[in-house]
């Protein structure tokens, strides 16, 4: 359950890490962050699912769904006092909680723990990036593929997994409605490219899966 940029710490380090934090699990739907709250340590989701979160000015916008093992938080962490975004639990979570002044230690002091810190931010901002550009060229259906897709191939990496979203917060996470997430999913249904069975997703013809996601 070690990240990447742990496996650069030393002996020495990584006790001084563990002395300074503590893991708590969480339920399903519980919140790990919370938006507006004071930031006062690094949250690192060693077991489970979470979904990142922003409060917009009229609802609620899913920016992204992550696995353990992951960092949560880590702008929030660096550059505000404020948690800016919430982090909820999308089933069972374990998560360890860092005492923000003893990471920012090793961050001065150990130059490769440093690095792979901005490798991870570096990936996940061009993945944003990316996502941004679908949203804004792809219709729903292509939306949709391109979701159980990354479902599939990136969280699950299986054809065949229960989906931890509900039909409303797939709307949120791609910018849709909960009845057009449903319409597609049913047509989806209906000529054989998928199985859905309650929030049980079997997919069926992929290759046609990721056309509808290519072209959009």
């Amino acid at each position: 359950m070690k990240s990447c940029a742990t496996h650069h710490l030393t002996d020495e380090e990584l006790n001084l890490l563990e002395n300074n934090s503590v893991t708590v699990l969480f339920k399903k739907g519980e919140p790990i962050i919370k938006q507006n709250a004071l930031s006062l340590n690094v949250a690192y989701l060693r077991c489970g699912m979470a979904k990142i979160h922003l409060q917009g000015p009229t609802r609620e916008k899913i920016l992204r769904v992550v696995k353990a093992p992951t960092f949560l938080g880590l702008p929030t962490s660096f550059g505000e006092k404020i948690n800016q975004f919430s982090v909820s639990a999308i089933n069972n979570a374990e998560v360890c909680f860092i005492d923000l002044s003893t990471f920012r230690n090793l961050i001065f002091s150990n130059g490769k723990f440093a690095y792979e810190l901005i490798l991870e931010l570096c990936r996940n901002e061009l993945n944003d990036y990316f996502r941004y550009a679908s949203l804004a060229q792809k219709q729903i259906p292509g939306l949709v593929a391109e979701t159980l897709l990354c479902f599939s191939e990136k969280l699950f990496n299986k054809t065949d997994f229960t989906m931890p979203l509900t039909r409303s917060e797939m709307g949120d996470l791609i910018g849709t409605s909960r009845e057009s997430v449903s319409r597609v999913l049913s047509e989806m249904t209906q000529d054989k490219i998928i199985k859905f069975d309650s929030n049980q997703i079997s997919i069926l013809n992929i290759e046609a899966l990721k056309k509808i996601s290519e072209k959009g």
